[in-house]
């Protein structure tokens, strides 16, 4: 049973990442690398911001929340990768006076 749901869980990770990388190079959600860059800081794995940039909030305000949301548990694991710390990150939005979506919450 273990076997079977650490499958599901990598499973999900590896289609996580494909989402990504069918979404392009330009970025994931509506948001551009550059875009994701900009919130980098306030998410950070290791000394973030307290608050996210003016810019990471407009960049924020033209993403796909809900896109972003599916990224939120298991997809945690991808974005530690990039030294982004998931419950940071699924915070941003709030931050940043927008509303996130039911499935995010």
């Amino acid at each position: 049973m273990a076997k079977a749901h650490a499958l599901a869980a990598a499973l999900l990770l590896v289609m996580s990442v494909s989402l990504a990388a069918l979404e392009g190079v330009h970025g994931v959600c509506g948001m551009s690398n550059d875009e994701f860059k900009l919130c980098q800081p306030a998410a950070a794995v290791n000394n973030p911001t307290d608050s996210p940039s003016a810019e990471c909030c407009v960049a924020l305000g033209k993403a796909n929340l809900s896109c972003i949301c599916r990224y939120k548990g298991i997809a945690g694991i991808w974005l530690r990768k990039y030294h982004i710390n998931a419950n940071r990150a699924m915070a941003l939005p709030g931050k940043s006076g927008l509303t996130m979506p039911n499935n995010c919450l």
